[in-house]
């Protein structure tokens, strides 16, 4: 099961650090474009993607896409504020690309939003492993 989760996003492996890096580039945000944070774990017959979304109307401002062993994930977050102040919220639009495990069955994908955190199942094909088989060798000329 741990080999299912070996195309992970470099910025996942040290949030943290990643964070205090990208701080005193929050001003260029809107040029970089905007992480999606997620979890990722395989439960009994499924991968699960837990991505953290807070703020936004699940039924308005998010996409989710699969195919070609891909799952993207597209939100956006606006707000409307006039005048002077201070944010450190995300807002745009952004997006997340995340391979799939091999034996992802890309036609049993559901996705739920609560309390700010969009969770997407996607369902795992038994894995087949093939007899491993004898190749001959044929003599050159």
């Amino acid at each position: 099961m741990s080999t299912l989760l070996l195309h992970r996003d470099p910025r996942t492996i040290v949030p943290d650090l990643v964070d205090w890096f990208e701080e005193p580039f929050l001003t260029l945000r809107p040029y970089l474009g905007q992480p999606i944070k997620i979890e990722e774990y395989v439960e009994g017959d499924h991968y699960l993607i837990r991505a953290e979304l807070a703020g936004i109307d699940p039924e308005k401002d998010v996409e989710i896409m699969v195919g070609s062993g891909y799952l993207t994930i597209r939100a956006e977050r606006s707000d409307k504020i006039e005048g002077k102040h201070r944010s450190e919220f995300r807002y745009g639009s952004f997006s997340r690309v995340l391979t799939l495990p091999v034996n992802a069955d890309e036609d049993a994908v559901t996705a739920s939003y609560h309390d700010g955190i969009l969770t997407i199942s996607v369902g795992l094909k038994a894995e087949q492993k093939a007899a491993a088989k004898k190749i001959e060798v044929a003599k050159g000329k």
